[in-house]
């Protein structure tokens, strides 16, 4: 190791995540070898809820984020029906996914361009690049073509859920059994006219092609001939961060665990023509290499060997796992205050990427053949996943147009006593509430986030988290700007502000830590 690499220790804030995240890397001749991801405050959402009445979820856990408070919600809801054995009538699920769907959409379209693609600006990273001045004409933010109107279309689709649930964030308009009000005509159409809308700019502008000629893609090999023969696609923002990415190795770095986890989205109501798998529009599988097999909840558990709680005898199912905060300065070992959730024992990684391959989908297996889980495959999974949400989003309207004197909502009388998950695909992966209810009170309440799964600590083997694991091998050719580890921490669309926050020696820090030795 050089000098300059064992000596240099930056401090650099790895901006433009959901909370404060601290990744400590350590580079040997220009490569990362080893890096921890640490999550660096406590906040203990579980602890909140114990004691509180049942239904005292479906208000506290969406304020958990504001960026995905109707993923808490709808893990939430589902968690208590699952106690009280019911489920809702097909309106119901039809407007809870709708909902959901435009959370996931608007997330998809600002994380990519407004969060990742941003990067392609970075001038002292990317000057000499032959699509530089073109990446800061479309991204740099504020002023940016393509930041301009995705701040303006997502905006946009946000109406939908205020219709829907009558604000965003923080709706609370699920409830055990249904929802809280059906929708009229006039509604519908203005949902209607408002998803066809994002759907013409999202095809023409960040496609370059209809969804239907999306769909056609099935390997890397047709994707670059349809980058080379149709302009409008090649000039796109898919078609851009293509050819921006290949240029600059983004298929070369971010290879994660090669484990995908998805438990699965979008119950399709009874009666629909909206195709799925197993009553899921998004199905639930787990994933090695390309081998798929059956989710199963119960291999589900939480290792807190290098988080900063109280330690126990071995890894624990989170309907049994506590969340007990135990730090000491001395303790060095634990350097997280994210637990380490692992399947089956295995390190995986949750999001769009899992969701393509859990669902065999043909481009993205063939991705993984080509390039593995990079960069490139993770971020092309995010910026298209709406192509496949759509064509449901606007079935589903059309449906309630036909369905409207149908119900919304089944009564349930109460929550009775007994156990119960809430386990839904959310925007950046597999989310779990795992509840407990004992004298109509909650006894026990644990929730793993996406982010929790993609950026754990090590677990008590010694294998790293998801995007831990990614950045190993990472070349940075500028330690005193990282954008390479940027590029992959955010490959994965970090979401830590249930567990991120710092301060040592009086001053908030948070960001990259690059030098030799931990």
């Amino acid at each position: 190791m050089s000098a300059d690499n064992v000596c240099k220790r930056l401090n650099i804030p790895l901006n433009r995540v959901e909370g404060d995240l601290e990744i400590q890397v350590e580079i040997e001749q220009g490569i990362i070898s080893q890096a921890r991801s640490s999550g660096t405050m406590y906040r203990g959402f579980e602890n909140m809820m114990n004691g509180r009445g049942a239904l005292d979820g479906l208000v506290m856990t969406p304020r958990i984020c504001g960026i995905c408070s109707l993923s808490h919600l709808s893990a939430a809801v589902q968690a208590l029906e699952d106690i009280a054995g019911t489920t809702p009538p097909d309106n119901a699920i039809r407007l809870r996914n709708l909902a959901l769907m435009v959370e996931m959409l608007q997330s998809d379209m600002r994380q990519s361009i407004l969060m990742f693609m941003v990067d392609f600006a970075n001038m002292q990273a990317y000057a000499s690049h032959s699509l530089y001045s073109q990446a800061n004409a479309r991204y740099t933010p504020l002023s940016g073509t393509s930041a301009l109107q995705t701040i303006r279309e997502t905006r946009r689709i946000l109406e939908v859920v205020a219709i829907i649930g009558g604000q965003w964030p923080h709706t609370s308009f699920m409830v055990p059994g249904g929802v809280t009000s059906s929708l009229d005509t006039f509604e519908l159409l203005r949902c209607r006219m408002i998803l066809e809308h994002f759907q013409d700019w999202y095809e023409t502008n960040i496609l370059g092609c209809t969804i239907l000629t999306w769909a056609e893609i099935k390997s890397q090999d047709d994707l670059l001939a349809l980058l080379r023969e149709n302009r409008a696609c090649r000039e796109s923002d898919l078609g851009f961060l293509m050819r921006f990415g290949l240029e600059a190795g983004l298929d070369r770095i971010g290879q994660g665990p090669d484990c995908f986890l998805s438990f699965g989205g979008f119950s399709l109501p009874g009666e629909t023509l909206v195709p799925g798998v197993k009553d899921l529009l998004i199905p639930a599988g787990f994933a090695r290499c390309d081998q798929v097999r059956d989710f199963d909840p119960s291999e589900i558990s939480e290792d807190i060997s290098y988080a900063r709680f109280a330690r126990q005898p071995a890894p624990t199912h989170p309907f049994y796992e506590k969340t007990t905060p135990d730090f000491t300065d001395h303790d060095q070992d634990r350097y997280s205050w994210v637990k380490a959730p692992r399947y089956a024992g295995q390190v995986v990684e949750t999001g769009p990427l899992a969701e393509m391959v859990v669902s065999k989908d043909p481009l993205f297996l063939d991705l993984l053949r080509v390039q593995g889980p990079s960069v490139l495959a993770r971020q092309l999974a995010r910026i298209t996943r709406p192509a496949r949400l759509l064509p449901a989003m606007l079935t589903w309207l059309r449906e309630l147009q036909h369905t409207l004197d149908h119900k919304f909502y089944h009564r349930v009388q109460s929550i009775p006593d007994g156990m119960g998950a809430g386990l839904i695909q959310a925007v950046r992966g597999g989310l779990g509430h795992w509840v407990r209810i004992t004298d109509k009170q909650i006894e026990h309440y644990q929730i793993i986030t996406p982010s929790t799964w993609n950026g754990s600590p090590m677990d008590g083997s010694g294998a790293p988290g998801a995007w831990e694991k990614a950045l190993e091998g990472t070349p940075v050719k500028d330690p005193e700007n990282p954008v390479e580890a940027g590029h992959v921490v955010r490959s994965f669309d970090p979401c830590l502000v249930c567990a991120v926050h710092s301060v040592q020696g009086g001053k908030q820090t948070g960001g990259i830590i690059l030098g030799g030795g931990f």
